[in-house]
């Protein structure tokens, strides 16, 4: 009677065990996984053993429920205790198995900043139906973005910055009806941004810069109501700047330096909701707008390396901040206005200009 109790207790744990397990299958597709990298110096995947690749598998997380791996989550740069002991960041090399496609429950998908991880984005990452967050920054990736990353309806976070990926941005991108957070930055990406780019909804950053994009900023982006961040800077992009995106509602930060946009500065700019504005290093052309007033309020104010021509409008005293203010290399002239915020500026922020004068460049001629 007693080896039989023991023996149903036996079975139980055998089965609980097996339950809360992850599946063989997630455990086959993580070890495909890791066979096609290669991480000399820390050892992260050491841990990596045993039937159960729900606990104690670094990186990796499973649903409580379905006990499905979830989760993938391998950072190069971190403050755990594995890069502490070694006095270093990580680095690791080869390219990401299409096998990580076979782990059907993902949410998350985070191989960041291993400096030495080449190939390209497997394309069958846009069948994983759950997927939230696909997050490859700082790694040598190439090819380009999956063509059907649209079909991706749950994916709020996009981020394959300062990589080597080439082509255009997709069509289908503007599907992503979910997207919070899209950063491009730093790649070989050409072509221009979508004309329908504004059916990203629920978009709050847009960072676009360091790419070889060409084309008008889409009057559709101006309609993003929660779009806060907007980098666009060191790209091709020509055309006037829309005047519409100085009536965005939260929209805080706007660069487009380094580009060739034209055209007049919009006077909407100068009393929106931009506290950081820097359209330095383009083609602009008039006059710096009036229209300063207690609502302009600027952190950065960059209006750097254009051909803008007249002088410094005197409605600039009248903003409520300016932190850092640069006009330099333009064509302006005239007088610099006295008090804030000019009294606390430098001469660099007005250097490289036809004729401007007074404090704290030279005295202005008296007539």
């Amino acid at each position: 009677m007693k080896l039989n109790v023991v023996v149903s207790l036996l079975l139980l744990l055998l089965l609980v065990s097996t339950a809360t397990c992850c599946p063989p299958s997630d455990r086959r597709a993580l070890l495909a996984f890791r066979a096609a990298l290669q991480e000399p110096y820390l050892g992260i995947f050491n841990s990596w053993t045993g039937q159960d690749c729900c606990h104690n598998w670094y990186g990796v997380s499973c649903d409580s429920l379905t006990h499905r791996v979830a989760d993938i989550n391998l950072r190069g740069e971190s403050e755990d205790p594995i890069f502490e002991r070694a006095h270093r960041t990580g680095y690791m090399t080869g390219h990401i198995s299409p096998a990580i496609c076979d782990l059907t429950r993902l949410s998350a998908i985070t191989i960041a900043d291993w400096k030495g991880i080449s190939g390209e984005i497997p394309t069958c990452i846009t069948r994983l139906p759950f997927l939230r967050t696909l997050d490859l920054i700082g790694n040598q990736i190439s090819g380009g973005i999956p063509n059907d990353i649209g079909r991706l309806h749950r994916l709020a976070v996009l981020n394959v910055a300062d990589n080597r990926i080439s082509g255009s941005i997709p069509k289908s991108l503007t599907n992503l009806s979910s997207l919070m957070h899209l950063d491009l930055r730093n790649n070989l990406i050409s072509g221009v941004i979508p004309p329908d780019f504004g059916r990203l909804t629920m978009l709050s950053r847009a960072l676009l810069s360091g790419n070889r994009i060409t084309g008008r900023i889409p009057e559709s982006l101006t309609q993003i109501y929660r779009l806060a961040d907007v980098d666009l800077s060191g790209n091709q992009l020509y055309g006037p700047i829309p005047p519409s995106l100085g009536r965005m509602a939260v929209l805080a930060t706007l660069n487009l330096d380094g580009n060739k946009i034209s055209g007049e500065i919009p006077q909407t700019l100068m009393t929106s909701s931009v506290m950081n504005l820097n359209l330095s290093r383009n083609l602009l052309q008039g006059k710096i707008p009036e229209g300063f007033g207690p609502r302009s309020y600027f952190t950065v104010l960059d209006l750097s390396y254009n051909n803008l021509k007249g002088p410094i409008p005197r409605s600039i005293s009248g903003a409520s901040f300016i932190g850092h203010l640069d006009l330099s290399h333009n064509h302006l002239c005239g007088r610099i206005p006295v008090g804030s915020p000019f009294s606390h500026l430098e001469a660099a922020s007005f250097m490289y200009n036809d004729c401007l004068c007074g404090k704290p460049l030279r005295a202005c001629l008296k007539k």
